[in-house]
């Protein structure tokens, strides 16, 4: 049987990042938050900490602070569905996977409209962020994947639309004489990471190419946009993002008119859904100010 006192120690120095932090949030003092982890690992068998700063969970506890925030959520999620029996004052946490664009678009304005909820994000492709979800260590992802998986709901949010953009001097340098096959050959472009396909996909689309051109690696949102302005390459920018460079003429599209929109959906463990009604709603009103609507196939 797990001690959830030790539990809540070992939660604490992992979110915290520090025994002394942890010791502030549980109102203990940092030798009693010490105690509790070495008895936890005691009884555990492995090292669930390494210390330093800030202090990093092992695999193995990494596994039990998933654990027992997620007996937090379903405890606070009981108290609500029994009448006379207050909720946790204390907020909870909800760990939630999470394209990167979608981050820098439209979710904060959906988290802003929450309360009483603290937000753990995991960043992953769309097409991968569902995968957070089968293992077990979120409650909720925004994904590309519209079926729902096992024991949890989905809910299509909209389509997140993209641009083929480039400065008008990347234009000029890399396409004199238009984009045909050998042009898009040489002309560096802008990967997220390698998981991130809508570059390739949008050649396939737009210009029928399936090529692999030279690739600056830009794991960040705002970078790409940066990136595209200072002329060091082409990529798909989500259309909110730079529809202001457009107008200007900071940017320009490859090719005008043809926009890559990619769906998203909302899924969500039904465990917790009591708990996560509101954080629901709240991601369906921004969704439907941000993102193009669209059809589930």
């Amino acid at each position: 049987m797990l001690d959830y006192s030790l539990l809540s120690a070992l939660a604490a120095v992992i979110r915290t990042g520090s025994f002394e932090r942890a010791a502030q949030q549980l109102n203990v003092t940092p030798s009693a938050i010490s105690q509790r982890i070495k008895l936890l690992e005691e009884r555990i068998g492995t090292v669930l900490v390494i210390r330093g700063q800030p202090c990093l969970a092992t695999e193995a506890g990494q596994r039990l602070c998933r654990h027992v925030e997620q007996v937090a959520l379903l405890e606070n999620a009981l108290r609500r569905s029994l009448p006379g029996v207050q909720p946790e004052i204390r907020p909870v946490t909800l760990r939630i996977a999470v394209n990167a664009d979608s981050l820098a678009t439209w979710l904060v304005a959906a988290m802003a409209r929450t309360e009483g909820i603290l937000f753990d994000l995991v960043l992953d492709d769309q097409d991968h962020s569902v995968d957070w979800l089968r293992r077990g260590e979120v409650v909720a992802a925004v994904t590309s994947h519209g079926k729902p998986i096992q024991g949890c709901n989905a809910y299509p949010l909209g389509a997140l639309r993209y641009v083929a953009t480039a400065s008008p001097d990347y234009m000029a340098r890399w396409f004199p004489r238009g984009m045909d096959e050998g042009a898009i050959s040489r002309a560096p472009c802008l990967v997220f990471n390698q998981k991130d396909q809508l570059q390739a996909l949008w050649l396939r689309e737009a210009l029928g190419l399936d090529v692999r051109p030279p690739v600056h690696w830009l794991p960040s949102s705002q970078a790409f946009v940066d990136a595209a302005l200072a002329g060091l390459g082409w990529g798909m920018n989500p259309e909110v993002l730079v529809v202001d460079h457009l107008r200007a003429g900071r940017l320009v599209a490859l090719k005008p008119g043809h926009v890559l929109e990619v769906p998203l959906v909302w899924q969500q463990s039904r465990i917790v859904a009591p708990l996560l009604k509101d954080v629901t709603q709240a991601v369906l009103d921004a969704a439907r100010t941000f993102l193009a609507p669209f059809e589930p196939v």
